[in-house]
């Protein structure tokens, strides 16, 4: 089993900040597994500022999803349970390069990179539910 959380920022122009990961080259949102004795949000927070260098000071949980599996590349099949915030405001500066990542940058949503991970859209409308509703997506 995988437990995890994700962190999804949009900037004041609306652009989404993406990772390009060190282990595959696809971009994606911030996220990552929780550590012992970790909260969702810690998780959320410390993922985020491992692969940008970005403090998240302000989050909002948006969606749960509890029904997703993973099979990796040794055919090892894992249920996922992953919360999305969205990150309101943060601190620091934007870290190109981290041990996780090889490049990060804010893209307009009409105009994401091609190579990405496959939740991005899900994530966005999630996201875009949450904020029409102000109920927690739950999958």
């Amino acid at each position: 089993m995988f437990v995890g959380a994700r962190g999804v920022i949009l900037d004041d122009q609306n652009r989404l900040l993406l990772i390009q990961r060190s282990d595959n080259l696809h971009w994606a949102m911030p996220a990552g597994a929780m550590e012992l004795g970790e909260t969702m949000e810690q998780c959320a927070i410390r993922e985020t500022f491992e692969e940008t260098g970005l403090t998240a000071t302000s989050l909002t949980p948006f969606s749960f999803h509890s029904a997703i599996t993973f099979t990796n590349g040794y055919g090892h099949t894992y249920q996922q349970i992953l919360m999305s915030f969205r990150i309101h405001t943060w601190t620091g500066e934007l870290l190109r390069q981290t041990d996780e990542s090889v490049d990060a940058g804010f893209f307009p949503l009409d105009a994401l990179p091609g190579r990405r991970s496959m939740i991005i859209e899900e994530t966005l409308a999630d996201l875009e539910s949450f904020e029409k509703t102000g109920r927690l997506v739950l999958k």
